[in-house]
């Protein structure tokens, strides 16, 4: 039998795959040409919930963008529970997050090289 933490490390990259391609499809007028990626996606260890962290392209579109992912968090986790209702018998709840670690890392870079 494997260990909680195997399996959670499986079940979010699994997630993270299928919400990279359901955003991926979703497509950029969606969400009004942003491009968005999912950076990490960290499970809960009884799977019943998953915080998904997504990278958006320009950042300036960040917080529209998340109002619109939010808005349509219920389609995205129905669109999710049809790719992986073979695997998991719950389909998690999704709470999105903005992952801002390339802009600190830019403002880093910035102020390194001033």
């Amino acid at each position: 039998m494997e260990s909680a933490s195997t399996r959670q490390q499986k079940v979010a990259r699994q997630i993270q795959k299928d919400l990279g391609e359901i955003i991926q499809t979703q497509g950029m007028a969606t969400y009004k040409g942003a491009m968005i990626s999912v950076t990490e996606v960290r499970v809960s260890s009884d799977l019943a919930m998953a915080k998904i962290f997504l990278s958006i392209f320009p950042s300036d579109k960040a917080k529209d963008t998340m109002q619109l992912i939010n808005a349509n968090n219920k389609t995205i986790r129905g669109e999710l529970g049809k790719r992986v209702r073979y695997q998991l018998r719950i389909v998690p709840e999704l709470s999105f997050f903005i992952d801002d670690s390339l802009d600190r890392l830019q403002h880093i870079d910035d102020l390194l090289n001033q």
